[in-house]
């Protein structure tokens, strides 16, 4: 056989240091899924998705205020609570 085509066979201590490395990345691995599972934890992730998308809705990419988009927001939370005023009234 050429250099090139043998086969290394590697030692013991080399075999469990793979081993250990493993073990260590898998422990690390498993570590960070519970803490991405835990509820504060999710609720916090949800919370700063939220965050990131009003503002890329509300700002422009050099952070100025859209008021367009905020005036129509604005402009919808008002009609809901007049809507939800109005139908409160009639029951009444």
């Amino acid at each position: 056989m050429s250099d090139s085509q043998q086969v290394t066979n590697p030692s013991i201590d080399q075999i469990e240091a793979d081993i250990a490395a493993t073990r260590a990345h898998l422990t690390a691995t498993v570590d960070e899924l519970v803490t991405r599972s835990q509820p504060k934890e999710i609720i916090r992730r949800q919370s700063e998705s939220a965050r990131v998308a009003f503002a890329g809705a509300t700002r422009t990419s050099d952070g100025a205020i859209r008021v367009e988009r905020l005036a129509g927001v604005l402009g919808a939370v008002a009609a809901l609570l007049i809507t939800i005023g109005l139908v409160r009234r009639q029951r009444s």
